[in-house]
């Protein structure tokens, strides 16, 4: 039986990387079933650039400004058909063999969701080497409960787990954590297989990320953490889930707030 697997790229003003973006999908050795190209509301040409595209699987899925990528990233998720859901952002790109062999080793791994590695491109630097340095692995919630080992454009996942996980977290404080934050509820319902090859060209532009202005990382994983927990109670999901997390949380607040006596930022 064929997999088919829906690609969800969110966007915002950034035209002239998008087409990068689609032709990557669109180059796949094993078709994609389609492309949703969830907009955040853009004033720039990009609703024009992805109409102009005459293959059918690229679809336009309009939105409102929300400023958030888990807004337009959970529209495409209701819009999307596909078994399997791969995530995409709008400067990065696929090599052409990434859902074929992500496919396969989630066959091999016995595993719901599959990540990669990826090249770190700078826009006027060039290559700067890969953004991991692990090895060919299967990890689980309590490695991730150490650090976020997924790179949101490589992620492939069922679309089940997704379901099941109820999807990108909204909130604001969440923003530019809200894919760590699912992952955790992924892991959850499945082991995570992840791929060192780098499948992923993955733009790195601080000046343009939404972490320009980071969180101190104890404070990130706090938020993180909390809403996990929040999640965690009333999707019923095992008491040593959040039993974990609440451990750990309580151990990034002691942090938090050491470093804040201290003078440094947490």
């Amino acid at each position: 039986m064929t997999s088919s697997v829906s690609v969800i790229i969110p966007t915002w003003n950034r035209a002239i990387s998008l087409e990068r973006s689609i032709r990557s999908c669109l180059d796949q050795t094993v078709p994609v079933l389609e492309i949703l190209i969830c907009d955040d509301g853009s004033t720039d040409n990009t609703e024009a650039l992805v109409k102009s595209f005459v293959d059918p699987r690229v679809k336009w899925c309009p939105g409102v400004r929300g400023g958030r990528p888990s807004i337009p990233r959970n529209r495409g998720i209701h819009s999307s058909k596909g078994d399997w859901i791969a995530f995409l952002d709008d400067d990065d790109e696929w090599h052409p063999d990434k859902i074929d062999r992500q496919l396969h080793r989630a066959a091999t791994a016995g595993t719901a969701a599959v990540c990669t590695n990826a090249m770190r491109r700078h826009p006027y630097v060039g290559e700067l080497g890969p953004l991991l340095t692990d090895s060919d692995a299967i990890f689980g919630f309590d490695d991730l409960l150490v650090s976020n080992k997924v790179i949101c454009s490589s992620m492939l996942v069922r679309r089940v787990i997704i379901e099941n996980s109820g999807g990108f977290s909204e909130d604001p404080q969440l923003k530019a954590m809200e894919d760590y934050a699912l992952w955790l509820r992924v892991a959850v319902f499945t082991d995570i297989a992840f791929m060192q090859d780098r499948l992923v060209r993955y733009t790195d532009d601080p000046s343009q990320s939404l972490r320009k202005e980071p969180l101190g990382i104890h404070q990130q994983r706090r938020i993180v953490f909390s809403d996990f927990a929040r999640w965690g109670e009333g999707a019923h999901v095992a008491a040593s889930h959040v039993k974990k997390v609440k451990n750990v949380l309580a151990v990034e607040r002691r942090l938090y707030w050491i470093k804040r006596l201290l003078g440094k930022s947490g």
